[in-house]
C-alpha cells in the first residue's frame, strides 16, 4: 500500500509538541504513560486481528513526548537513563510489541546524535523536543553484495539527493523523517541521509508480509532523486564510539521488545486460567486455578519473563557504563581520535549475552502460554499466537548463532565483537579466498 503526502498529513503525529516538564525517572514516567500504555494495551488483540496500523496510538505517545526521552538535558530535554528507558520500553511492549518496536528506529536515531557535531545537535534535538520523529531505511532487499549499497548520495549544482530502494524501513511510516543509508556517488565510504517522508520522490508502502509484527509499518521504501539538506547529511566511522553504541542499543531495544512480549504471554497465561472453568477427567478434576500442574507451568512462564527482563535490565545498565566512559574520555566527539573505553566494549558484551538467552526465553513463554489450557487458546478470536509469531519474528533480525559465535570467540582469543552494519548478497568462495589472501599479513 503506498500512502501519498496527502493521506499522511492529517495523521502524522507529534507537530508542534513540546516535551519541557517529562519526568526523567521511571515512577514518573510510569504515571506519566500508564494510562495510555493501558489504553494501548486493551486495543492491542483487535489491531491485530483487522491489522489496523497504530497511528492515533502513536500519534498519542509522541504528543506525550515519549520519542524525545533520551534527548540530555543539557539541550533541555528529560535525559532519561537507557536503563529507565529500557523499562518503560519493556511496559510498552507488553501492552504492544508492534508499537514498542516500531520506535526503535527514533530511538537509535536520538542516541546516535550524541555522537554527532553540536552543530547537527543544534538542528536536531530541536525538532525531537517538538515532537518529530525519524524512522529507519537501511536494508535493501537483494542485489547488494555484503558491505556495499545500491542506494547512492550524490551532490549536485543544487545540493545533495538520494535515490535508491529499501526494504524494512521499520516506522517510516509514522514518522516525520527518515534516516536512509547510502553510498557516496564517485566516493569511498558511506552516508545516512535524513530524508523528511513526505518530500517530493518518498514513497513508503506497507508490504510487509510476515506472520509477526505486522503493525511495525516494516516495508518498502523508495527515494527518487529526493533532496537532502546539508544539515540532514550525516557521518558515520566505523569502529567509533557511535558505531558500537547505537549497534548495540539497536539490540537492546529488540530485546526489550522481546521481554515485553514474554510478559504479555504471563499476564495472558494468569488470565485465562484464573477464568476456565472446563476441564479434563485425565487431571485432578479440580478447577484449572487450582490444580497444581496448570500452576506449575504458569510459574514457569512467569520466571522465563522474569529472566528475560532482568537480563535486558542488566544490559542496559551496561549501555549507560559505557556511554558514560565514552562521555569522560572524549570518545562521545567525532575528532575523538584515541582507544574507546573499555566499558563500552563491556556493554556491547552484555548485550551479546543477553541477545543469545532472552529470545528463547521469550520463545519458550509464549509457547507454554499453550500448555496451561487446552485446544481452546487456539482460537484466532483470542489471539494467544500472537506472542510466540512476534517473539519469533523479533528474534529473526539478528542471527543468534553469530552472536553466540562472536562470544566465545572474545572469551577464547580477545576478539571484540563487531555490531552489525552490514547486510548483503555473500561473496563467493573464491573472493572470500582471495580477500583474505590479500589481508593476510605476511609471515602471521
Amino acid at each position: 500500500m503506498t500512502r501519498t503526502t496527502d493521506e499522511r498529513t492529517p495523521t502524522r503525529p507529534g507537530a508542534g509538541t513540546n516535551s519541557a516538564g517529562l519526568p526523567g525517572d521511571y515512577a514518573g514516567l510510569t504515571e506519566h504513560f500508564g494510562p495510555l500504555f493501558a489504553e494501548i494495551a486493551a486495543g492491542s488483540l483487535d489491531r491485530d486481528l483487522r491489522r489496523a496500523l497504530p497511528y492515533e496510538e502513536v500519534g498519542r505517545l509522541d504528543r506525550a513526548g515519549f520519542g524525545a526521552l533520551r534527548v540530555p538535558a543539557a539541550h533541555g530535554g528529560p535525559g532519561v537513563s537507557i536503563e529507565d528507558f529500557t523499562r518503560l520500553l519493556v511496559d510498552l511492549a507488553e501492552a504492544d510489541s508492534n508499537i514498542a518496536h516500531l520506535y526503535r528506529s527514533h530511538a537509535g536515531f536520538v542516541e546516535s546524535l550524541r555522537f554527532l557535531p553540536r552543530e547537527i545537535q543544534d538542528v536536531w534535538y530541536p525538532r525531537v523536543l517538538a515532537g518529530a520523529t525519524v524512522g529507519n531505511a537501511s536494508t535493501e532487499k537483494g542485489g547488494n553484495a555484503l558491505g556495499t549499497l545500491n542506494t547512492v548520495l550524490r551532490r549536485t549544482a543544487e545540493g545533495w539527493e538520494i535515490t535508491g530502494r529499501k526494504f524494512y524501513a521499520t516506522g517510516s511510516i509514522f514518522c516525520d523523517y527518515t534516516r536512509v543509508s547510502a553510498a557516496l556517488d564517485g566516493r569511498d565510504g558511506r552516508r545516512f541521509a535524513v530524508v523528511a517522508t513526505d518530500a517530493p520522490g518518498v514513497t513508503l508502502e506497507d508490504d510487509w508480509d510476515g506472520f509477526g509484527q505486522k503493525l511495525t509499518g516494516t516495508g518498502t521504501a523508495v527515494f527518487d532523486r529526493v533532496r537532502v539538506p546539508d544539515d540532514a547529511v550525516l557521518d558515520r566511522t566505523a569502529g567509533s564510539a557511535e558505531a558500537v553504541h547505537e549497534a548495540a542499543f539497536f539490540q537492546l531495544v529488540l530485546l526489550a521488545v522481546l521481554a515485553g512480549i514474554a510478559r504479555a504471554a504471563r499476564r495472558d497465561a494468569a488470565e485465562t486460567v484464573a477464568g476456565r472453568r472446563r476441564t479434563f477427567n485425565t487431571g485432578l478434576g479440580l478447577p484449572f486455578r487450582e490444580d497444581p500442574l496448570i500452576q506449575e507451568a504458569t510459574g514457569r512462564i512467569s520466571a522465563k519473563a522474569f529472566a528475560a527482563e532482568a537480563a535486558v535490565l542488566h544490559a542496559a545498565r551496561a549501555l549507560d557504563a559505557g556511554i558514560a566512559a565514552a562521555a569522560a574520555a572524549g570518545a562521545d566527539r567525532p575528532e575523538f581520535p584515541g582507544t574507546l573505553p573499555a566499558a563500552l566494549h563491556e556493554s556491547e558484551i552484555a548485550v551479546e549475552h543477553a541477545q543469545v538467552t532472552v529470545p528463547e526465553l521469550a520463545l519458550g513463554a509464549a509457547q507454554d502460554l499453550f500448555l496451561t489450557v487446552g485446544a481452546s487458546a487456539t482460537s484466532t478470536a483470542k489471539g494467544l499466537d500472537r506472542h510466540w509469531r512476534n517473539a519469533q519474528t523479533v528474534a529473526t533480525h539478528n542471527p543468534i548463532a553469530f552472536r553466540a559465535r562472536a562470544l566465545g570467540d572474545y572469551l577464547i582469543n580477545g576478539t571484540l565483537p563487531e555490531g552489525l552494519n552490514a547486510i548483503g548478497d555473500a561473496r563467493t568462495n573464491a573472493t572470500a579466498d582471495a580477500t583474505a589472501d590479500a589481508d593476510r599479513t605476511p609471515g602471521a
